[in-house]
């Protein structure tokens, strides 16, 4: 079905189409500049150098940290410069933005999904904050569920009596508008009425929002380095595998602190970065030892700790990671040793393995493995040949999660998706 063509009074559909319409007839700079990210994001040159809102004196740790700071500072341009008149016409553009910047980086960013569904949440709780002082006042009921706290009054409100098909060819009157928002495929979600309501201070409080997440991402590893100390001990041998920045800052940090600690690298495949890790590590006093994945369950018998890094959290409490760490998920639990899991909460994700496995997933090119000389050998020629990107491991298999807000085991992750995003937002 093709989106409903833009009218003067604002949006009234979330699909990509309709919004980039939308953004063409009213604001072609805030498009511009949409799109200059977009075409950055697909050719994978999203650097150091841009972003007004970013303090380039904060050292940026990750390059896909760095990408998530570029999308809420994006996103603040254009919600602060846009003339939308609600929190539904709100919603409407952040959904609209959030799957055509998911579409354009497909699974290799799942954090860039939850930008946006941390910014929906605040959308959502600013919208009900209002009616519900005026109903505590009066003593009422809140006619809407509030914020995005996942509880019974939330699940009876997606209920089908809220969600209606879209009209039929020349429908008019209020059940047009009341249906004019929150695409859903091809369904179309009914907002509490008081989504609708123009609230002059909304615009102020969601830039507010925005600039929290900024600082949040700006402290990310200050916040995860604080709690070094309760997590690595003297005379510990931790094993860890290929390359992460979170780690590496968060082994140099205890070490700082007077940790004596020895450090085993799994190398990876080549351009894991493993060697590189190992340096950055031996460079800092940290003695470490590098070695190849096939003496990983060998030398597991002699590791205390495993510490992992993290593509994405899922809902489940399950961990998707580097191409290999199953591996050695598998052989610390037959060897009873713990995995603990560093990672920042924007990669958090509202998705179950059964729905985003495959997905969340790439294969890539075996040469990057093995050399393509290798493979034209007779003896290669009924070998086949496969290299998934990630891996995904069960959330029985990882121990903790380090992250910038405190610790958590993965049982817990189902309450940190109730307070981080609203659940009608889980897809985009």
């Amino acid at each position: 079905m093709s989106p409903p063509s833009v009218t003067e009074e604002g949006l009234t559909s979330s699909d990509p189409v309709y919004v980039r319409e939308w953004l063409e007839k009213n604001h072609r700079k805030q498009l511009a500049l949409l799109d200059k990210f977009l075409m950055e994001l697909r050719l994978g040159r999203l650097s150091a150098n841009g972003g007004e809102g970013v303090k380039q004196s904060t050292p940026l740790k990750s390059n896909r940290l760095f990408t998530a700071l570029r999308t809420v500072d994006l996103l603040r341009h254009i919600v602060g410069s846009t003339r939308w008149k609600s929190a539904a016409q709100l919603l409407c553009l952040l959904r609209g933005l959030g799957k055509e910047m998911q579409a354009a980086c497909g699974y290799r960013e799942p954090a860039l999904g939850n930008i946006f569904r941390r910014i929906m949440a605040a959308v959502r709780e600013e919208a009900v904050r209002e009616t519900e002082s005026e109903s505590n006042k009066e003593g009422r009921k809140p006619e809407a569920p509030s914020g995005g706290r996942l509880s019974l009054e939330t699940m009876l409100w997606a209920l089908p009596q809220h969600v209606r098909s879209k009209p039929s060819f020349g429908t008019q009157g209020d059940h047009q508008r009341q249906q004019s928002f929150g695409s859903v495929g091809d369904l179309e979600v009914e907002y509490p009425s008081t989504y609708y309501s123009q609230r002059p201070d909304l615009k102020q409080a969601i830039m507010e929002a925005m600039q929290e997440i900024i600082n949040e991402l700006q402290d990310l590893h200050g916040n995860i380095n604080d709690q070094a100390t309760s997590h690595i001990h003297s005379d510990e041998i931790i094993l860890t595998y290929g390359q992460s920045e979170t780690i590496a800052e968060f082994l140099k940090f205890a070490a700082n602190k007077k940790r004596q600690f020895q450090v085993v690298v799994c190398e990876g495949a080549p351009h894991y970065g493993g060697h590189e890790m190992a340096k950055s590590l031996a460079d800092s006093g940290i003695d470490t030892i590098v070695i190849n994945d096939a003496a990983i369950f060998a030398m597991m018998a002699r590791v205390n700790k495993v510490i992992l890094p993290a593509h994405a959290v899922l809902a489940n409490g399950g961990l998707v990671t580097s191409s290999g760490c199953n591996v050695v998920a598998l052989a610390a639990r037959h060897n009873s040793v713990p995995v603990v899991c560093v990672t920042g909460l924007y990669k958090l994700c509202p998705m179950y393995p059964h729905e985003g496995q495959d997905t969340l997933n790439d294969l890539v090119s075996p040469s990057t493995v093995i050399d393509l000389v290798e493979m034209r050998k007779p003896e290669m020629a009924d070998v086949e040949l496969v290299n998934p990107v990630h891996d995904y491991i069960k959330p029985e298999h990882v121990n903790l999660y380090v992250t910038n807000v405190g610790s958590f085991q993965p049982s817990f992750t189902y309450r940190l998706l109730g307070e981080y995003y609203h659940v009608d937002d889980f897809r985009l």
